[in-house]
């Protein structure tokens, strides 16, 4: 795999620390991901000297709204190990505390359809008078969440350029686990994004991103959870809270079990579905989409019957446990 190029204060000094961890006999690939993600948090920053203050730590140790507690785990211990590195060198860097790992049996909230159709109402009806192109933006952006199946993270990266009109089609680069993949848009939500696209992107350059503020900056995450909040109540769709949802990721992982559902249902065996699947969702392994699988099964049950012997085959015996 190719090295990435990184754009921060600290590009040089990042290509350093691979060239020693290699030579230390670890794979370089195992620490793509967590560097790329502080060279890109780095340029979000503007931090353009060679410091990392106390300040700019404790930005990059908040969680995200919706990261899991396991990709922030590793997000900041993985910069850790990197920032002592560049303190032993003697840079003036602030090394970041330890996250402590908390396994959860935290179940995703999987919209009904019922559901789906009042927040999308409630949606398409969002309006803010401080910016004139949220009322056209959000509603592409949540379809792309939902009909596609795509991170939220990934889908604010979404450039001009990433964006095939002609044949509904968007290239996602900047992805979690270096997985870069193309994503195919339904005829519905191709004729929305070219719609986006007439009113919007003639503003743009080729490598701007198509999501916005009303300054032209990149759209944030947390102002996304604002609108998902307000179309929650505006659909009736109870929030729970306290990171148990209804998530903005959880139009991930209801489109995950509506997949799976739809093509076992027409006949795909298990087996087959599975690797599909992982390949689209752009999981590092088989084993990343088994939570998905796992979902479905527990609310269409009838697929356990339908596909025993491979239910057992991928599970272990999963389909004598739910008798």
């Amino acid at each position: 795999m190719r090295r990435p190029v990184f754009n921060s204060i600290f590009a040089d000094e990042m290509n350093h620390y691979m060239d020693d961890r290699v030579a230390a006999g670890f794979q370089e690939s195992g620490y793509y991901g967590n560097l790329r993600k502080f060279d890109r948090f780095c340029c979000e920053e503007k931090i353009i000297t060679s410091i990392f203050t106390e300040e700019n730590a404790n930005r990059w140790l908040k969680r995200s709204i919706d990261e899991a507690t396991t990709t922030h785990y590793k997000r900041i211990n993985g910069s850790k190990h990197f920032l002592m590195y560049l303190k032993r060198k003697g840079y003036d860097v602030f090394v970041v505390r330890d996250v402590h790992f908390r396994p959860t049996d935290f179940q995703p909230h999987i919209y009904t359809k019922e559901q789906a159709q009042r927040y999308f109402l409630a949606l398409d009806s969002y309006s803010d008078p401080r910016r004139k192109k949220a009322a056209i933006q959000y509603p592409v952006l949540f379809r792309i969440l939902y009909c596609c199946g795509t991170r939220i993270s990934e889908t604010l990266r979404i450039r001009k350029m990433d964006v095939d009109l002609d044949n509904g089609i968007i290239k996602l680069f900047e992805t979690k686990n270096n997985c870069e993949r193309y994503i195919v848009l339904n005829d519905e939500l191709s004729d929305l994004m070219r719609q986006f696209a007439n009113k919007c992107f003639y503003l743009l350059s080729d490598s701007d991103y198509i999501f916005t503020t009303r300054t032209g900056n990149r759209l944030h995450e947390n102002q996304v959870y604002d609108v998902h909040r307000i179309c929650l109540v505006k659909a009736g769709i109870p929030y729970i809270g306290n990171g148990l949802g209804p998530r903005v990721h959880d139009w991930r992982h209801t489109m995950a079990v509506e997949s799976f559902k739809q093509m076992v249902d027409s006949g795909l065996d298990m087996y087959v579905a599975l690797p599909i699947l992982s390949t689209y969702l752009g999981h590092k392994t088989i084993f990343a989409t088994e939570k998905y699988v796992r979902l479905t099964l527990q609310i269409y049950p009838h697929i356990v019957e339908k596909f025993r012997s491979s239910v057992d085959f991928i599970f272990g015996g999963l389909a004598n446990e739910n008798n």
